[in-house]
């Protein structure tokens, strides 16, 4: 009976808080009647020329085995029926090409169905449901599992797996006759999982780099293009011997897609390659096609909301973290931690991670070593590989690598951002010491690291961090001012600093050119991870709110929406010097204004800071945020308009911040989603 007391106690302070954070003053919205409530997408018109492409594999009467993510046949009739009778329609890929070339647009709700894998069930079952409700679909056999003799097992990725279950090449060209079935490639032999890292993770073959663990290095780009090469041959010759035609359709195994196998693909005549991403495919990106994975033999109920949801925009909701909180000189210290990081994650209900790739142990935004083999910085660790890969295939988010712009501690002869001083110029030594991007040297050891962090490992975005700025008296080195002569912009800062237009138009040639660069980096990782890697970018908050002050930063709010697929604003109070009793109105101004921009919020995530950075009287840092305030915070965004939100950084050695605090108001599972 003694704890009873105390039990109660803590649920009434547990009771006021909440109270007394749903009803702070100035929390209150304004109603707004039903009819004049923004529309779900999903109530909206369907997108010009997009579709809704659905990944199939196998098909069972009864007992869906999962090993070949079967559906029953039953379900696969219900799923059928329900699209017909909710609208979708199902479009070929002559259709999908046409409309890309400019021809008839595609109908509203198109949809494609796709076959993976080439099992015997869609000869016996899939073909004649295609032909009683007339619908074309896309087939995409591994060349190596049809191959295997009758009598003998087909390699399954490992498993041992009977001969029976697989389509044969005499079935599969009857099935390109019929009329309704394009055949397409799912690789002749690399549906399989090969060494990628020192840790020993498996990744998919047709996309990641072989580790050899014996002599401690990566396949070269030379061995994994013949290895690839070798493999697209033989499978297009293939299907072009059985069906007569040339495949056109690449479906990646995994949905792993790399862009130094798309041009090799694309060199032998595909003109669709087919990812895993869930969203609605667009015409106008024939090569990062994404699908919705039918998975778990879904009921019809989870079937029909999978299919709506691809319509949304899903929010963004992020977790920014420091590898430098996993590594450990220690090896297996290093793994606990990981393991640690991971449970975390998946704990949290993000769907996404911001993930340091660089080392910054002193906390000063200079890269001095790196968590992945490159040519320009020491290694810390071969970390980001084996970091980025569990949590994306156990804590299942999607990872972007954290990477700096310009603070990379490399050759001293590479010319630095230096800030002009009557005296001189010199680096300013409060500011991140960056090297110049007007230096060519500097510009092309930058984008050797960006390669190579892109070689070394498998992720779907990159997030530009916050050292890509330039002050109003930056940058004067003989490379910037090189560059700016050549833009007829002046020739000495002074000049350009000596009327309101002139540094108006050094102000946008500036921000332009940063913009620029890391477009030009994030071509360079496209050009061999794929084009569906996605950008994003931090960006300060004094641009949002004061517009004048990019003149400060070099950083302007419609350039990054422009830009990038999503925009980072650092929304962080007391870095801004923000009071907390002021915080709120500062974070609702900030999400006004972007919200000024016709769908603005759609593409831009608020980073809120869980740590407070200001120093005390004897030099150290405040500590963690209260995590009660945190979440705070994390509502008020959200009741402000904000989808898209995170916080950095994530303390999960800590527990910082308390997970069972700001869940709630973070995660898509909870608040205001459930």
């Amino acid at each position: 009976m003694a704890a009873y007391p105390t039990r109660l106690s803590c649920l009434a302070l547990l009771f006021c808080a909440l109270l007394a954070m749903a009803g702070c003053a100035g929390q209150r919205t304004t109603f707004v009647p039903p009819d004049q409530r923004p529309l779900d997408k999903s109530e909206q018109p369907w997108p010009l020329n997009h579709y809704l492409v659905l990944a199939y594999h196998d098909v069972e009467d009864e007992d869906p085995d999962q090993s070949f993510v079967s559906v029953r046949t039953n379900h696969l009739i219900e799923q059928f029926s329900w699209l017909r009778d909710n609208g979708y329609r199902p479009v070929t890929v002559d259709q999908i090409l046409a409309a890309q070339r400019g021809g008839p647009a595609l109908p509203d709700q198109a949809v494609l169905l796709t076959f993976d894998d080439g099992y015997r069930s869609f000869y016996t079952r899939v073909l004649p449901i295609l032909k009683a409700f007339k619908w074309p679909a896309v087939l995409a056999p591994v060349g190596v599992w049809v191959d295997t003799p009758t009598g003998s097992s087909v390699d399954f990725g490992g498993k041992k797996v009977e001969r029976s279950r697989f389509l044969t090449w005499s079935q599969i060209a009857e099935i390109s006759r019929s009329g309704l079935v394009e055949i397409g490639a799912h690789t002749d032999a690399l549906h399989y999982g090969v060494v990628a890292n020192p840790q020993g993770n498996e990744q998919p073959a047709a996309a990641a780099r072989i580790y050899d663990p014996q002599n401690r290095s990566y396949e070269t780009d030379a061995a994994y293009e013949q290895r690839v090469r070798r493999d697209v041959r033989s499978i297009s010759e293939k299907i072009r011997r059985v069906t007569g035609k040339t495949p056109r359709v690449w479906v990646w195994p995994y949905g792993e897609a790399s862009g130094q196998a798309l041009r090799i693909v694309q060199e032998n005549g595909y003109e669709l390659a087919l990812n895993l991403d869930n969203s609605l495919a667009s015409v106008d990106k024939p090569f990062s096609v994404p699908r919705l994975l039918v998975a778990n033999d879904p009921t019809l109920q989870r079937f029909s909301q999978a299919v709506v949801n691809m319509e949304n925009t899903v929010e963004m909701r992020v977790a920014h973290v420091d590898l430098d909180y996993v590594y450990d000189s220690d090896p297996e210290q290093m793994e606990r931690n990981l393991d640690k990081l991971v449970q975390r994650v998946a704990n949290l209900g993000v769907n996404t991670v911001f993930l340091q790739a660089f080392a910054d142990p002193n906390g000063d935004g200079l890269a001095r070593e790196l968590y992945f083999p490159n040519r320009h910085l020491p290694m810390r660790a071969d970390l980001f590989n084996r970091a980025s890969w569990q949590l994306r295939s156990r804590a299942f988010v999607k990872v972007y690598a954290w990477m700096p712009v310009l603070s990379f501690q490399l050759d001293p002869s590479l010319q630095r951002v230096t800030h002009w001083y009557p005296e001189g110029p010199r680096v300013d030594p409060g500011q991140y010491q960056r090297l110049s991007p007007f230096d060519p040297r500097a510009r092309q050891q930058i984008i050797d690291i960006y390669e190579d962090l892109a070689r070394s490992a498998l992720f779907g975005g990159i997030l530009f961090h916050d050292d890509a700025l330039l002050s109003d008296f930056e940058d004067a080195s003989p490379s910037a001012l090189a560059a700016y002569r050549a833009a007829g912009l002046g020739d000495s800062i002074e000049q350009l600093r000596s009327d309101p237009d002139t540094q108006q138009r050094w102000t946008r040639f500036k921000s332009l050119y940063l913009v620029d660069f890391t477009k030009e980096l994030a071509q360079h990782v496209r050009t061999i991870r794929g084009p569906q890697l996605m950008t994003a970018r931090n960006m300060f908050a004094s641009p949002i709110v004061e517009p004048e002050s990019e003149a400060w930063f070099a950083q302007n709010l419609d350039d990054f929406l422009a830009a990038y697929d999503w925009t980072a604003p650092m929304a962080m109070p007391w870095m801004e010097g923000i009071s907390e009793a002021e915080s709120k109105a500062w974070l609702r101004r900030m999400v006004d204004t972007v919200a000024e921009r016709p769908g603005a919020l759609d593409r831009t995530v608020f980073e809120l800071q869980a740590r407070d950075w200001r120093r005390g009287p004897d030099g150290s840092e405040a500590g963690h945020v209260d995590s009660v305030l945190l979440a705070d915070w994390m509502r008020w965004l959200q009741i402000s308009g904000a989808r898209n939100l995170g916080y950095y950084p994530d303390d999960f050695v800590q527990d910082e911040p308390h997970l069972e605090t700001v869940r709630p108001f973070l995660s898509n599972n909870w608040y205001p989603f459930q």
